[in-house]
């Protein structure tokens, strides 16, 4: 809720704190417009089901009712489009796309902004965001409408941004 201070305790980060300002999936900014919430992507299947495991406590709890998690390992299996379509973090850290406050990388930030938190990063992590358009076009040129499995990789690295190909 909005004026709820986070503390965050997990395996990544201890110690940080952040406030919600802005109500949970509202206010979002105007040019952002995610097609998938980070409920809807855990229940498809990202990141091997391996991303959230440790921190389910930071977030609202339904958003993990059907979610799709191995605690254990990187499972492609779960993935929606059942491919490996994740870089290691360290290759995430190694291009500085790792913003020190949210150490998972985007997909955390972008549960935070959800959730209704708001940080210096937004900006960047949002024309992020929008450069994956170009792997839309690629799709559209390359793909059939409606052929999910043209492109599986892209489609699932597209649904790990909370884009979703299965609409094209």
């Amino acid at each position: 809720m909005v004026g709820d201070v986070i503390e965050v305790d997990d395996l990544m980060q201890k110690g940080y704190r952040y406030t919600l300002i802005e109500p949970e999936g509202r206010n979002f900014d105007p040019s952002f417009r995610p097609e998938l919430t980070p409920a809807e992507m855990l229940e498809l299947g990202v990141f091997g089901g391996k991303y959230m495991t440790d921190c389910r406590s930071e977030f609202p709890g339904d958003w993990f009712d059907n979610a799709k998690l191995c605690g254990e390992r990187h499972r492609p299996e779960l993935n929606y489009f059942l491919v490996n379509a994740s870089k290691p973090l360290w290759y995430w850290r190694s291009k500085g796309w790792i913003y020190d406050d949210d150490p998972r990388g985007w997909f955390q930030w972008y549960c935070r902004y959800y959730a209704g938190r708001r940080c210096p990063d937004d900006d960047r992590q949002i024309r992020r965001w929008k450069a994956m358009t170009r792997h839309l076009a690629q799709l559209k040129a390359n793909c059939s409408p409606g052929d999910l499995g043209c492109r599986r990789r892209q489609r699932q690295a597209l649904l790990h941004w909370a884009y979703d190909s299965r609409r094209m």
